[in-house]
């Protein structure tokens, strides 16, 4: 059996209560939840390929922990 690898801070009941969450949401929810984030000031959101991803991924955490 292989063991679980969670980002720094999180553990098996974090991610468990994330995944709830989203799987009990409503449409209506999910839809608020994204139309929120679009209308977040201070972000954007943007399409990427998805081989660039990880890359993309990879700059941003290195600008949240600078």
């Amino acid at each position: 059996m292989s063991t679980q690898k969670f980002p720094p801070g999180w553990d098996e009941q974090r991610a468990g209560e994330v995944l709830a969450h989203y799987e009990n949401q409503t449409e209506d929810e999910q839809f608020a939840e994204i139309e929120a984030a679009r209308e977040a000031k201070g972000t954007v959101m943007i399409a990427v390929p998805t081989e660039l991803a990880p890359e993309v991924r990879a700059l941003i955490a290195r600008k949240q922990n600078a």
